[in-house]
C-alpha cells in the first residue's frame, strides 16, 4: 500500500469514527476527531466543531439520538489536506404526528480534513439534503401533521425539519440539497479548490 493509500484509509477511518463515536454517545472520541474551531453547517446547527459536540451530547440526553447508516466514504486527498464525502441515512424512530413512526433523512455527509502532527481532524462539516421519508410503524396509521407548517419546509428534508422543530430546533433554511443545484455544483469546485490548495498553512 502505498503512503497515499494510507493517507485516504486514514481519513476515512477517521470520518466513520466521528459519526460512530456520535451515535454511541462517546462524546470524547467524537471531540478527539473534530477541530475545536471547525466549521459545521447542518439542519439544526450551524458553528464550532466544539458547540456542535456539547449540543450533539445535550441532544441525546434529551432522548432525540439519531442513527447514522454510512456507505463507504470517497476521499480524495493533497498533502495535509483531504475530502470525505459519504452517504448516509439519518434515521429516528419517534411518536411524530401522534403515532409511531421512522423518519429517514438520506444525505451526502460532506468532511474537510486536516492533517497535523501525523494526525487527521475534521475542520469541516456540510450536508447535501437529497430526500425524506416518514412510515408509520403501525401499517394503517397516518401521522397528523401540520400541513401547512410541514410545507414551510424545502423538499429535499421536510420531514425532518418539522420534526426538528417540533423539538425546539432552528431549521436553517440556507442548507445545501438537491432541489438548489447551483449551490450543490459551487460547492463541489469549492471543495476541488480546497483540498487542491494543500500548500495554504493548516490549522
Amino acid at each position: 500500500m502505498t503512503e497515499a493509500d494510507h493517507g485516504l484509509s486514514a481519513v476515512a477511518r477517521r470520518v466513520l469514527l466521528e459519526r460512530r463515536a456520535r451515535d454511541r454517545g462517546q462524546w470524547g472520541r467524537m471531540r478527539d476527531c473534530i477541530h475545536p474551531e471547525a466549521s459545521i453547517r447542518l439542519s439544526w446547527f450551524q458553528g464550532t466543531g466544539a458547540d456542535f459536540v456539547k449540543q450533539s451530547e445535550e441532544m441525546a440526553a434529551r432522548g432525540q439520538q439519531a442513527t447514522h447508516r454510512l456507505a463507504p466514504p470517497v476521499t480524495s486527498l493533497s498533502g495535509t489536506r483531504a475530502v470525505a464525502e459519504v452517504p448516509a441515512s439519518i434515521e429516528f424512530r419517534d411518536v411524530i404526528g401522534g403515532v409511531e413512526a421512522d423518519l429517514a433523512s438520506f444525505t451526502r455527509l460532506v468532511y474537510r480534513l486536516e492533517k497535523t502532527s501525523d494526525t487527521w481532524r475534521i475542520v469541516a462539516l456540510d450536508v447535501i439534503y437529497e430526500r425524506d421519508t416518514l412510515t408509520p410503524v403501525m401499517p394503517g396509521e397516518v401521522p397528523d401533521l401540520d400541513r401547512a407548517l410541514l410545507s414551510t419546509f424545502r423538499a429535499p428534508c421536510r420531514f425532518l425539519g418539522y420534526h426538528l422543530a417540533d423539538h425546539g430546533y432552528t431549521i436553517w433554511g440556507d442548507l445545501y440539497g438537491v432541489d438548489r443545484p447551483e449551490p450543490v455544483a459551487e460547492f463541489y469546485h469549492s471543495l476541488s479548490a480546497w483540498v487542491d490548495s494543500a500548500a495554504s498553512p493548516a490549522r
